[in-house]
């Protein structure tokens, strides 16, 4: 038998006592790394994650340790930060706090691994990628739309060239999230507050920033209106609070190649659509709407030929005349999968584009997506270098 090589790699999760922190990047990612044996290399070579859990609530961390067969937590950041243990530093915390952190992990030599918005200022992420650079540290963002079944099914409906002429990308994101006051909250309060760094543009156009360039061409132009429908939601304590943030923006995108994209992103919409997440790419050949997982399709052999009469019941039913993809492969969870890619790079040096100069094209798309709501005019997106 062939000797094995474990390569045990500590990482720093701060803010995993977060939604997104637990459950995508702890429970789906590293820890279910470690129940599969860690990520594998070849017959004979693998990486371990090693974890230590970092937050603010030592209940919350010694219980989400315990669920996690005993991984070791501390509330004190500093303090893993000096240990030569631990290589990674990674970040889930609330957009307004993860900046600095980032910044000390970068300082202690730490590569670095985060959530985005890597911040709320293109000046301060630009900054971080500066300091990240000049340091020789190995850097990355999540980005991990790119990696659902649905998109990558999209991707490949490109490749194999189904659409024909790509002119145009349709997106519908969102979901009714409860006020808090009846029924409760499913999303944490501080995506309402501004001045925690909440707000649905900072959010979701770093997302749709990272799924265009990656699928459809580099975002060139963007006209954004945002709104707050919902002023007055119950916290985490069920205290009433004004709402200070956006929950709802429509936003147009003008790609490169003269493509036009149009996406809605809401806190405050009712679902009557295939999923949470829906993007309908049309074609001179072909159309497909994708969701998370699923993906359907329509060539141009097989478009209906409608009428407009309003005096009658529409005679087509629009969905029959769609073919759903195949699952031609398993798909592992989005994040997961980004996560091993990191791993790889940090360990392997196996490239990995999606670094600090990805997160800050996200943040400037929302940051001109704000100018363009309070100028009420489209805004140019000038090249990051």
């Amino acid at each position: 038998m062939s000797e094995q090589t474990i390569h045990n790699v500590g990482i720093i999760m701060n803010g995993v006592t977060g939604r997104m922190g637990l459950n995508q990047h702890l429970r789906r990612s590293i820890y279910a790394i470690i129940k599969q044996g860690g990520v594998k290399l070849s017959a004979s070579e693998s990486i371990m994650p090693q974890p230590i859990l970092v937050g603010r609530n030592a209940a919350k961390l010694k219980d989400i340790s315990t669920e996690c067969g005993g991984l070791p937590w501390t509330t004190d950041l500093d303090s893993v930060l000096a240990d030569p243990k631990y290589s990674i530093y990674f970040d889930s915390q609330t957009t307004d706090r993860r900046a600095a952190d980032v910044k000390k992990a970068i300082a202690a030599g730490k590569n670095v691994y985060c959530e985005k918005p890597i911040s709320d200022s293109l000046e301060v992420a630009m900054d971080l990628l500066r300091t990240a650079e000049k340091a020789g540290i190995k850097h990355g963002v999540v980005q991990d739309k790119l990696w659902l079944p649905g998109m990558m099914k999209l991707q490949t409906l490109k490749k194999l060239g189904f659409f024909g002429d790509i002119f145009s990308v349709r997106g519908e994101f969102g979901y009714w999230v409860f006020e808090g006051d009846t029924v409760p909250i499913q999303r944490p309060s501080w995506n309402y507050r501004k001045e925690e760094g909440g707000g649905i543009i900072i959010d979701m156009l770093c997302h749709w920033r990272y799924v265009l360039d990656n699928l459809f061409g580099e975002v060139k132009a963007v006209s954004c209106l945002g709104a707050t429908h919902i002023p007055t939601r119950w916290d985490e304590a069920g205290k009433p609070y004004a709402c200070t943030a956006d929950d709802s923006a429509y936003a147009t995108f003008e790609l490169e190649g003269g493509v036009i994209a149009h996406f809605n992103s809401s806190w405050a919409v009712r679902v009557r659509r295939d999923d949470l997440l829906t993007i309908q790419v049309d074609g001179t050949k072909g159309t497909a709407v994708a969701g998370l997982r699923h993906c359907w399709t329509q060539h141009y052999g097989n478009t209906p030929r409608p009428t407009w009469n309003p005096d009658i019941d529409q005679p087509i039913n629009f969905f029959d005349g769609w073919q759903k993809v195949p699952e031609q492969a398993p798909f592992d969870n989005a994040f997961k999968v980004q996560w091993e890619m990191y791993l790889r790079h940090v360990v392997k040096d196996e490239p990995f584009r999606w670094g600090f100069l990805e997160a800050a094209k996200g943040v400037q798309l929302a940051e001109k997506g704000i100018e363009s709501w309070q100028k009420r005019a489209w805004v140019q997106i000038p090249e990051l270098k």
